[in-house]
């Protein structure tokens, strides 16, 4: 792997702020077109390395998945920094290398390679078509005490219309990956995005509404302040800010977003905490239809918590869902995310994942904005308990990075250094 990938590359850089020495810089700009895809059915290599060394194990991962009809790529290091910003979540936005380019163009150290496979996919002849890819790279993510350029594996899986098989071979193939390093019975940990997002859409709430709820799924204290504010029925913005939000409230949005970016270029405001102006400008008019949405009852509060309780075997939870459906009147709303739960269990099933082992929770999230079904995590918590394989569902990503219809897509990361270190541990 050329120098520039490697820790130097850090040292020339601050999370969030400039940057990249220029002469680091431009040698980073030299290979950020090494690895693009063309046609995206070239198989690629020379990614094998960690920064200790070859892997050998996390070689033969990653042949297995081109055996398994997986095509080998390798994304550019350098990646825009918006989509991750706008795309990836709180958590990924606040730990980015950032560096800008010469001509202005901001870019990152890739924080993960979900969002470069999209884009190369969709860049490539195939957009568009069932394709699936793997991975074997580094990323680059601001960790405490943990060095900040780590190795991933993955699979990217795009366009296939077998939803849940495909959820199910994900799963599948993650057991495969820790069982290669000698973990052969994590934890399992199952949720589904999908069947929160029926729930949310079948209730009588505003639609700014629906779409925080929706947004803070993943952030449980968030979504637990955003029901409390809900039940209160009041805006709790800073007092300074009240008599700007009500007049905005009810106004067009275009002109409403035009006006909040045009004071804050004025006030001299470029940027706050990774966000640019114009996500700043749209999280100001968010909290404007927030504070005009009107009160949420108690007894859909209740049902939301209810909701947010189920978990435990998947087949159990899935009658629960059913009953609760029905209680609420909502079984139009939820039965097609059910029916696609219930058919992922069968799925698992037929691949032998002995579904007694899977803890499923409808509050289960993974901290990522994009993702919009299916999500799991293989832990073993008789070590750290971190991710030792993660993945999910993210149909709706490919349509935000400029694609023009959904695709389906759904896919995982293998932390290597964490399976290499319990494979050297046992």
């Amino acid at each position: 792997m050329p120098a520039v990938c490697g820790p130097a590359l850090l040292t020339a850089a601050r999370i969030g702020r400039r940057i990249l020495k220029p002469d680091v810089l431009k040698a980073a700009l030299e290979i950020k077109g090494r690895g693009q895809i063309p046609g995206m059915d070239a198989k690629q290599n020379g990614i094998g390395m960690s920064p200790g060394g070859q892997d050998a194990r996390a070689e033969a991962l990653v042949a297995s998945y081109e055996r398994a009809g997986y095509g080998r790529v390798q994304p550019a290091i350098l990646q825009p920094a918006e989509p991750f910003r706008d795309l990836s979540g709180e958590d990924i936005r606040k730990r980015m290398y950032l560096t800008t380019a010469p001509g202005g163009t901001e870019l990152c150290l890739r924080p993960d390679l979900t969002i470069p496979v999209s884009r190369d996919y969709l860049a490539s002849a195939v957009a568009g078509k069932a394709a699936g890819f793997c991975y074997l790279g580094p990323v680059f993510r601001h960790r405490n005490d943990q060095p900040a350029e780590f190795l991933q594996a993955g699979i990217e899986s795009f366009g296939r219309p077998d939803l849940a098989a495909a959820d199910a071979e994900m799963l599948a193939l993650g057991l495969e990956a820790t069982a290669g390093y000698g973990l052969t019975q994590p934890d399992i940990r199952t949720g589904d995005v999908a069947l929160f997002a029926a729930l949310i859409a079948g209730l009588d709430l505003a639609p700014a509404w629906k779409r925080r709820l929706v947004k803070d799924f993943n952030r449980k204290s968030n979504l637990a302040s955003d029901l409390e504010r809900l039940m209160l029925g009041g805006n709790n913005a800073r007092p300074e800010y009240q008599g700007v939000l009500a007049a905005l409230a009810g106004s067009d949005p275009k002109g409403a977003h035009a006006l909040v970016t045009d004071l804050l270029s004025i006030a001299g405001i470029n940027a706050v905490g990774g966000r640019s102006v114009a996500e700043i400008a749209d999280r100001f008019l968010e909290q404007s239809a927030l504070g005009a949405s009107t009160k949420l009852p108690g007894d859909v509060r209740g049902l939301i918590e209810r909701f947010l309780a189920i978990g435990g075997d998947p087949d159990e939870s899935a009658a629960e869902l059913r009953a609760l459906a029905a209680d609420a009147n909502l079984s139009a709303d939820l039965g097609p995310a059910l029916d696609l739960f219930e058919s992922r269990n069968g799925f698992l099933a037929a691949r032998d994942v002995d579904l007694k082992r899977v803890q499923f929770s409808t509050a289960f999230g993974r901290g990522f904005d994009y993702y919009t079904g299916f999500v799991f995590e293989l832990t073993d918590p008789s070590r750290t308990g971190d991710p030792l394989v993660a993945g999910g569902r993210y149909d709706g990503l490919l349509a935000r990075l400029g694609a023009p219809s959904p695709i389906p897509a759904v896919g995982f990361a293998v932390w290597i250094e964490r399976l290499a270190a319990y494979g050297a541990a046992s």
